[in-house]
């Protein structure tokens, strides 16, 4: 006998309330809630999961259709959605406890109380600063926590039940607590709300140093850089110094890139000379680049003088130097050029220099590739961004051609013709593949000429095939 005929017997006989009958019709009715929220139809689905969980509580879907109801009402928002999905969760925690979505729940839960909160509920409000302040530190092992059961997949766009948390590399088994993850919850919905309320709580959460607070420090430090006032200064500075953890530390000081005082900028400095952790010293490098004041400038430039700092975080500071678009910075690289000894650093302020649009800086570059006493890679890199450079006009780069005697860096000319869209470039491209007495140089022309869209360069191959 079919599913079907057992459901119409159990309905004549007046047995669909039984859980064995109820299956079939409850199935089929979650199927259509699911299809309804895959297509977004968010209101249909919340009527079709209402259907399943009223009409048939005690059939296996009853008690994820009560969470995707939740779910979808939360989609629609509004604050009646909002608070009847809140009702609904509850309903789930108290008559569904093992349902497959109960864990996932508590976390929805968390986010409809900050969108209810930020829209001006206090009870709401309270519940989520409670749940984001910090608990009392773990002092025991929690027991071994078993395999979660295997999870339905979730519809598109919803998110899907997760498995019983894993501690990450490095992080102490103790800490495998589902309210950690609540909390984590509760702390991105301290993110809608104003800094005067919120930083009490993320001040308590960075100020802890048990190791399960590790995570949630993170995730705080991130949400108090959003805010505004004295004390985010306050907290990021500490934070940069005294966190026990890297990545705490890190983050702080990255953000302190968007606190502009000279108390940032004397703790960047003591940062980037203090610290022996590459990382951290790049992070104040970016941080110090940010900062408005001439002071943090003056900062980096002393670093990249100093002989006991190495090539590549001084490659970081010239990088960010060059990122300031002034005429002092321009001046400042030219004079720094003929002081380095390291042509990786050479090639840093060449780069920096080819990334400014002042007629200078162009003819700087092409000053540097023809002088014949500088070393020829370094001459070829700048003859290199001259080419890449479109305030460099084609003209002079043509005219450059025949005034050069040194096959490498003709070489480094026709690679910058290739890379050009102006028609004189094409042209320059045929007269050296015609007309150069360096059969190489011709060759490589011709090769370039190969790539090019221009119709000019087809005909021209075709010409030279058919002589």
């Amino acid at each position: 006998m079919s599913r079907r005929t057992v459901a119409v017997l159990a309905t004549i006989l007046g047995l669909a309330a039984h859980p064995l009958v109820a299956q079939a019709p409850a199935d089929s009715a979650y199927r259509a809630a699911r299809e309804a929220l895959n297509g977004g139809d968010y209101q249909r689905a919340a009527d079709g999961f209402r259907r399943v969980w009223e009409r048939y509580p005690r059939s296996e879907p009853a008690g994820d259709a009560t969470y995707w109801h939740a779910f979808a009402l939360s989609k629609i928002g509004g604050e009646r959605n909002l608070q009847t999905a809140l009702q609904l969760l509850q309903h789930q925690s108290e008559v569904y406890p093992r349902a497959r979505t109960r864990r996932d729940g508590d976390g929805l839960a968390v986010r409809i109380r900050g969108e209810l909160a930020r829209m001006g509920n206090a009870e709401a409000a309270e519940s989520v600063y409670v749940m984001a302040a910090p608990a009392a530190p773990v002092s025991t092992a929690a027991p071994p926590v078993g395999p979660a059961p295997s999870a339905p997949p979730a519809p598109r766009g919803a998110p899907a039940p997760r498995a019983a948390p894993v501690p990450r590399a490095g992080q102490d088994p103790a800490c495998r607590d589902e309210d950690s993850e609540l909390r984590a919850a509760a702390l991105n919905a301290l993110l809608q709300m104003d800094s005067e309320r919120a930083l009490p709580i993320l001040k308590q959460v960075i100020e802890r140093r048990d190791p399960c607070s590790v995570e949630l420090r993170r995730k705080a430090m991130f949400l108090v850089s959003q805010k505004r006032g004295a004390d985010v200064e306050n907290i990021l500075l500490k934070s940069a110094r005294e966190d026990p953890d890297r990545e705490v530390r890190a983050q702080a000081i990255f953000w302190l890139s968007q606190v502009n005082t000279e108390r940032a900028v004397t703790a960047l400095d003591s940062i980037l000379i203090g610290s022996s952790d590459r990382e951290l010293q790049e992070k104040a490098i970016f941080a110090l680049s940010e900062q408005r004041s001439p002071r943090a400038t003056e900062i980096l430039r002393r670093f990249v003088d100093r002989a006991d700092v190495s090539d590549e975080l001084k490659g970081k500071a010239i990088f960010w130097l060059g990122q300031r678009r002034s005429d002092e910075s321009f001046k400042y690289l030219q004079e720094l050029y003929p002081r380095l000894q390291s042509a990786e650093l050479k090639d840093k302020v060449i780069f920096a220099i080819a990334e400014r649009r002042e007629p200078e800086a162009r003819r700087w570059l092409m000053d540097l590739a023809l002088n014949a006493g500088e070393p020829m890679e370094m001459r070829k890199k700048a003859l290199f961004w001259a080419g890449q450079n479109r305030n460099v006009a084609i003209a002079d780069l043509v005219r450059l051609y025949d005034t050069m005697n040194d096959r490498e860096m003709k070489e480094q000319l026709i690679f910058g013709y290739s890379q050009r869209r102006e028609t004189e470039a094409v042209d320059k491209l045929m007269a050296i593949a015609e007309n150069d007495s360096d059969g190489e140089l011709r060759k490589k022309a011709i090769f370039w000429l190969g790539q090019s869209k221009d119709p000019r360069a087809a005909e021209f191959l075709l010409r030279l095939i058919n002589r």
